[in-house]
């Protein structure tokens, strides 16, 4: 059970640094894009970025989640 929590842990803690990455890159382009602004391949990597982003952030929720699940479990098993 405790390798459960290490995992769920770390797995949230990767997804946190993925996502400063992604959201660096997000803002990278947009600075690109304001200079030009009809670009089909910044318009592109944009939309993956901002895919990468949500799938992401869904990572870090299911984290959370088994987490909350795992303490939830453990407090319960405790009493």
């Amino acid at each position: 059970m405790k390798d459960s929590r290490i995992l769920y842990r770390s797995q949230y803690k990767k997804a946190k640094e993925t996502l400063v990455l992604l959201e660096e890159q997000r803002d990278e382009i947009n600075r690109k894009l304001q200079s030009n602004a009809s670009s089909a391949n910044l318009h592109k990597d944009l939309r993956t970025v901002n895919m990468d982003i949500k799938i992401t952030l869904n990572e870090m929720e299911h984290a959370e989640y088994c987490l909350q699940e795992y303490e939830s479990n453990f407090n319960t098993s405790l009493n």
